[in-house]
């Protein structure tokens, strides 16, 4: 029988508090409803004192979203605890979220009291909480760094004053996975009424173990996890929804379930992303653009004759379409013929061999070989060796030098080659092309393309000359415009008989 793991969100409240990552209430909103969509068990939906805007989100939430508990942050005073129960007036189902700090570092230097104090400020504000609502959670603030006898009795204390869910957060995210798993351990094995509350986990990344933490708090008891939407949050991020709800999801033997819908988690990721201008990085575990992509030729041809080789995730259970084959100078002839027969080519084994070959040779130059440039790679095999073929271009250009080319051209098997100077570098290369022929030739039309923005694409270049009232056509294509354009040249003078 699997046991529920609660998601509780703190997108909005504790993901938000990222530098110049602030919300709006129409966007927090929206957040709120793709939260409820993915099957979140509670939404923290702000700090209703901090701000009239916190106030002001907390009760537009509270109307809109039925589904999962809403929850007010507070600290352990009185006034804040009224103030987040007026926000939450409208909400279907609440929770006031009260604490205080519990380690020695909060205790001396930033509360500057007593254990005892604590013991009894802890009680009276869930004390006081529960007079507005049912369900209070008590948060021991920095309890990754508290003693755990301490610790034990606090806990304890509130849940004898009405705590329904008791939160040991490692809230600078010092504790190692082990010691932290060990500390929600004690509290189960030595707080007497633990039985009467949920334990909640709630994890920094701050050393990059937060989900790991979270994990090991779960194995050890813990059935609440607090988490956010591409792990965002104060300084280094809290722990990551979509990394913990797709760890119990893949380990069975945890005998774990949440009720997080994952095919929204990209969807939902991605409006996170866009509403708080904070893009995703890359090699973000489950969401990044990268997790599912796979560039090693390798892990291609594994991952093309079974997906698990390499993926114990399927992307599409997260919203992902499919994986993701990048082509790059490490992909082997099993990727390319993979992409060729999704364009619809249908290369024999020469003719692949070809191909990979001008594949590598333009992959040493690009990061990655896009659609474009494989329909251009199996137009130039297509074509089949010329008469005409560039093999050297060298060109000497800049502000205060005057444009000189060399350019070397096969005919028939030998190499010729030819220097000029021109008023740019193409003009140069093409004073030079003519020096090497003879056939007299007028350039009509010099057309450069991009196929697409980056500054190390592919260029098209077309070219018409006119040759004893006769038109040519030239296509040309090279990371380097300057040989693109001599290449295209030279291609339409071939092409006169």
């Amino acid at each position: 029988m699997e046991e529920k793991v609660m998601i509780f969100d703190t997108t909005l409240r504790d993901g938000e508090q990222v530098p110049g990552c602030q919300l709006n209430t129409v966007e927090k909103l929206q957040i709120a409803r793709a939260l409820e969509e993915l099957g979140v068990d509670v939404i923290e939906a702000g700090f209703p004192i901090s701000s009239p805007g916190d106030f002001n989100s907390v009760i537009e939430i509270s109307k809109v979203v039925s589904e999962p508990v809403i929850c007010a942050l507070t600290r352990a005073v009185k006034k804040d605890i009224e103030v987040a129960a007026e926000a939450l007036q409208y909400a279907k189902r609440k929770r006031i979220h009260t604490g205080i700090g519990t380690s020695p570092f909060h205790i001396k230097n930033k509360i500057r009291t007593t254990p005892e104090e604590i013991l009894r400020r802890a009680a009276d504000a869930v004390k006081y909480a529960r007079k507005f609502v049912e369900d209070v959670e008590f948060y021991a603030e920095d309890a990754g760094r508290s003693e755990n006898e301490f610790l034990a009795r606090v806990i304890e204390a509130v849940i004898n004053a009405g705590a329904t869910v008791v939160n040991i957060p490692d809230t600078t995210g010092y504790c190692l996975p082990e010691e932290y798993g060990a500390k929600i351990r004690y509290l189960k094995e030595n707080v007497p009424n633990i039985d009467r509350a949920v334990i909640s986990t709630h994890c920094h990344n701050d050393l990059g173990m937060a989900t790991a933490n979270t994990i090991m708090g779960v194995i050890n008891g813990a059935r609440q996890v607090e988490v956010t939407i591409n792990g965002i949050g104060e300084r280094a991020g809290n722990t990551s929804l979509e990394e913990v709800a797709m760890i119990i999801k893949s380990h069975h033997d945890l005998k774990l379930r949440t009720d997080i819908k994952s095919k929204n988690i990209f969807s939902t990721s991605r409006l996170v992303s866009t509403l708080m201008s904070m893009p995703v990085q890359p090699n973000k575990a489950i969401v990044g653009r990268n997790a599912f992509a796979h560039s090693s030729g390798i892990h291609q041809d594994g991952v093309l004759k079974d997906r698990e080789n390499y993926e114990i995730i399927d992307p599409v259970e997260v919203g992902v379409k499919e994986s993701s084959i990048i082509l790059t100078a490490r992909s082997g002839r099993a990727a390319l013929n993979h992409r060729l027969e999704m364009l619809g080519y249908t290369p024999g084994k020469e003719e692949l061999d070809e191909i990979y070959h001008r594949f590598l040779l333009l992959a040493d130059k690009k990061k990655e070989i896009n659609d474009e440039d494989i329909k251009i790679l199996m137009g130039e095999v297509a074509q089949g060796e010329k008469s005409l073929k560039l093999d050297l271009l060298q060109v000497t250009c800049g502000k205060s030098a005057i444009p000189v080319a060399t350019v070397g051209i096969l005919i028939n098997g030998e190499v010729h080659t030819a220097t000029s100077s021109g008023n740019g570098p193409i003009d140069a290369a093409f004073s030079a092309v003519r020096q090497l022929i003879s056939r007299t030739v007028h350039l009509e039309e010099f057309l450069i393309q991009a196929i697409t923005r980056g500054s190390d694409d592919i260029g098209k270049v077309h070219i018409q000359i006119e040759h004893e009232e006769k038109t040519y056509y030239g296509f040309g294509t090279n990371t380097d415009i300057v040989t693109a354009s001599v290449e295209a040249f030279i291609d339409a003078i071939s092409k006169i008989k």
